[in-house]
């Protein structure tokens, strides 16, 4: 089965409560700015669409422009979002897995804050780390997910593929476990030390996937569950808007899944699968013959071995 604890993993989230409240008013927010951008872009569609014969057509596109002008916003705050909220949680989880006290007389938030500006002087530095352990799990997924050459059958390529796409989902937290496993170690140089955390997830891929999966079937199987609870009034805020705009009600349904995905359980998922990666690298060193094996696999992996040299970092054997 699983080796996390999941009692433990409650209890953290519900310490760290004013996270969950902010990402909950971040990713909420969200969605209501895509209710808004979408019904108001189709109200003036269809609004602006009376000048022709066919105002549907109006409201339609114009639901697209508004839901397309909301996206863009969010991509241009993801940075902020992952300085202030993800990197700020992972922070303050990090160190109640390791049992340390907060400290008093100051927010949960503002110490968290202080600490990811410790470790993170500048948002683009966070920001392009990211981007390239991203990378480097695209490569983690083809080596450690590789399982298409063990089936060789004929017939069943489907289930590899399968497989194979499960894992690649199961894969979706590495960067958030890189980032605690900085936090906890206070890294100097964070380029050297996610190298060589990468290292140790895939030398110990298996417990790491297995662990993974489970939590993703959990996650997914949660937020179907959104999903399908959200399809009554989201198709009544659909229905309230111009136009035969019906189909809105379904798009509307998924972002509230994905907000209540994102701002409740991802950070369990994350908790739980930091639990087992700091307790299974427990006194391991990164094994070269892995670090040869990404390298060669990941032009993102050679950046990050550059950028660590760069800054003065020290390769571990």
């Amino acid at each position: 089965m699983w080796d996390f604890d999941i009692g433990r993993t409650v209890g953290i989230m519900a310490r760290t409560m004013p996270f969950i409240l902010l990402r909950m008013a971040v990713y909420f927010g969200i969605t209501l700015a895509y209710i808004v951008g979408t019904g108001g872009g189709a109200g003036l569609g269809y609004g602006i669409g009376h000048i022709s014969a066919d105002p549907t057509g109006y409201s339609v596109w114009g639901g697209i422009i508004g839901f397309g002008i909301v996206s863009a916003g969010v991509y241009w705050v993801r940075e902020y979002i992952l300085y202030t909220i993800k990197a700020g949680h992972i922070a303050v989880i990090v160190e109640m897995l390791d049992g340390k006290p907060m400290p008093e007389g100051k927010s949960q938030i503002a110490h968290a804050t202080d600490t990811v500006k410790a470790r993170f002087a500048e948002m683009n530095v966070l920001f392009v780390l990211d981007q390239l352990i991203k990378g480097v799990i695209r490569a983690l997924t083809g080596i450690i997910g590789g399982v298409a050459w063990l089936i060789p059958i004929p017939g069943l390529e489907g289930i590899a593929r399968f497989i194979n796409t499960v894992i690649r989902l199961s894969l979706t937290y590495v960067d958030e476990i890189i980032l605690g496993y900085n936090m906890r170690i206070d890294s100097q140089n964070p380029w050297e030390t996610s190298r060589q955390g990468l290292v140790l997830y895939a030398q110990n891929g298996k417990t790491m996937v297995k662990n993974a999966v489970w939590l993703s079937v959990f996650l997914w199987v949660l937020a179907i569950a959104v999903f399908v609870v959200m399809l009554a009034p989201a198709g009544a805020i659909a229905y309230l808007f111009p136009g035969a705009l019906s189909g809105w009600g379904i798009v509307l349904a998924i972002i509230f899944a994905w907000a209540f995905k994102a701002a409740v359980l991802e950070p369990f998922a994350i908790t739980a699968l930091m639990q087992v990666y700091f307790k299974v690298i427990e006194g391991q060193r990164p094994n070269p013959e892995w670090d040869a094996r990404l390298a060669s696999a990941s032009t993102k992996f050679r950046e990050l071995k550059d950028r660590a040299l760069g800054a003065g970092g020290t390769q571990a054997a």
